[in-house]
């Protein structure tokens, strides 16, 4: 195991100044996250052999969550013109799942060589505390506003809107209720991670140096062929919504 040469080394996980004793733990959290969110602090990736490590995971991670937030921009866009742009938001839509399934796939294998003593994952450390409380929210919004979305399209717009197994309850609704908790927790997310992975992606690692790369651009390539798929399939449902305008809103005339 090797350390990448350009990170710096681990940050202290203990809030205790000399004299002081334990400091009040947000204040000094909130602290770290800020520093880490300006690019101030940079936990430290180390590298393995064959897969890379944290190092290489950290790439897979960073590339995956580009490729979706270039998505996420599109996505928001279809958002302006739901009606008119139904076909593209479906579209789009799909797109996101495989590489958003990806992303929380790399995270929770970190989390999880990280809890279970990993020692190059124990030196790469946690996210900030703050982070580390967001993520399970993330996630869980992620995955339910992709969820709700393939199931308000494969109901239909008269189901869809309709009670939602003997509930009052809409699968549309659930749509709109996600999304609202996604969009706010992953503003957040964006807000604290954008500057870390913008430095991993644009760091210059002499070819070969972090292993893996065959298998992180297999990945990437078989969620690519995996999007498009899934797009297809969907999008097979948009002339059904093309009639009928999806989150409620109506327009009488032409």
């Amino acid at each position: 195991m090797s350390l990448d040469p350009e990170s710096p080394a681990p940050r202290s996980p203990d809030p205790v100044t000399p004299g002081i004793g334990v400091q009040p733990v947000w204040p000094w959290a909130l602290r770290e996250t800020l520093d880490e969110a300006l690019g101030r602090a940079q936990r430290p990736d180390p590298v393995e052999p064959g897969t890379g490590g944290p190092a290489g995971n950290a790439r897979l991670t960073a590339w995956t969550g580009a490729v979706l937030f270039v998505l996420l921009a599109v996505e928001g866009i279809t958002l302006l013109d739901v009606r008119g742009l139904i076909g593209w938001h479906v579209a789009v839509g799909s797109l996101l799942i495989p590489p958003a399934l990806l992303k929380t796939a790399t995270t929770g294998w970190r989390v999880v060589r990280y809890y279970r003593g990993s020692p190059a994952y124990r030196l790469a450390g946690p996210p900030p505390m703050p982070l580390r409380v967001l993520g399970p929210v993330v996630v869980a919004s992620t995955l339910a506003v992709l969820g709700t979305g393939v199931l308000v399209v494969w109901l239909g717009p008269e189901r869809g809107r309709g009670s939602l197994w003997g509930t009052p309850v809409s699968a549309l609704f659930l749509h709109q209720a996600s999304f609202a908790v996604w969009l706010a927790a992953t503003t957040l997310h964006v807000l604290g991670r954008a500057v870390p992975a913008l430095r991993i992606l644009g760091a210059r690692v002499t070819p070969g140096v972090v292993g893996g790369r065959l298998a992180r651009s297999a990945a990437l390539v078989l969620v690519a062929c995996l999007a498009a798929w899934l797009a297809v399939v969907l999008y097979a449902a948009v002339p059904a919504w093309q009639h009928d305008l999806p989150f409620g809103h109506h327009h009488d005339g032409g």
